[in-house]
């Protein structure tokens, strides 16, 4: 099976590690004068018309919010089903036309995984109840938030600083490295309002993710503390293990007759 791979960083990299068992070759799409060095027999493309050229089962996007304007309608206009790990690049109106129009056009796959949290079936079933109240907060150690809390003159905090509180979209505009659960959270949940809050947390060493549900199927609280990513404290690493998921998924029912 041939499947594409957008950007190669430390997200790509673990996700390449966790299928290494697959039968997969890779086909790996890099800026000219990128140092990155997928692992052999990995294909290398600098342009998207090769890598469309390459006919993948489907395309794995894990270079970041722009990368998804950038490549991800032309993919999934040529028929070819895209796995998004950058889910916030959707809170983009333009974006998120451009892929429903060229979803409508080919009826290619737009695959969001569920990434750092579960409990998304729950959100799916409760958000057509018209009392359905959701919240989403999101707390991260200080390493997560270096810049952040920088520009804040808070880099020494002792204690929690809220970041933000708003809508998911308003968050992963805000930080697109480090809310994408937070906006997959509030597209599952359309069309209950979800709210969110980020904070720095000096007493975490995980990421920890926690969504409150009241309603009138009655109450829920979903609460992940996933360890970080070794090469990026702003991604759980648990998010590869997730986009890894979908793709097995994806290429047993492709071989299925």
């Amino acid at each position: 099976m041939t499947v594409g791979l957008i950007g190669f960083g430390a997200l790509a990299r673990q996700v390449v590690a966790a299928l290494d068992t697959q039968p997969i070759q890779w086909v790996v799409l890099l800026r000219e004068g990128s140092s990155a060095m997928p692992p052999a027999p990995a294909k290398i493309v600098t342009a998207l018309d090769r890598l469309i050229a390459e006919r993948p089962q489907l395309v794995i996007e894990a270079a970041g919010q722009s990368s998804v304007g950038a490549f991800v309608p032309t993919i999934l206009r040529a028929g070819i089903p895209v796995v998004v790990a950058s889910v916030g690049a959707l809170a983009d109106g333009e974006t998120a036309r451009a892929i429903h129009d060229a979803r409508k056009l080919s009826g290619a796959r737009l695959v969001i995984p569920s990434g750092a949290i579960g409990g998304l079936d729950y959100l799916a079933a409760v958000s057509a109840l018209p009392d359905a109240k959701i919240s989403y907060r999101l707390r991260k150690p200080l390493a997560a938030w270096q810049d952040e809390l920088a520009a804040l003159g808070l880099s020494e905090t002792t204690e929690p600083v809220i970041l933000f509180e708003g809508s998911p979209a308003e968050a992963a505009k805000l930080y697109p490295k480090n809310t994408n659960a937070a906006f997959t959270a509030g597209i599952v949940a359309y069309p209950a309002q979800l709210s969110v809050a980020v904070i720095a947390d000096p007493s975490l060493a995980s990421n920890v993710h926690e969504i409150e549900v009241s309603s009138a199927a009655g109450q829920a609280l979903f609460r992940f503390a996933n360890a970080p990513s070794p090469d990026n404290p702003k991604t759980s690493a648990v998010t590869a293990l997730s986009l890894a998921a979908v793709v097995r998924d994806l290429l047993e029912k492709g071989r299925k007759p």
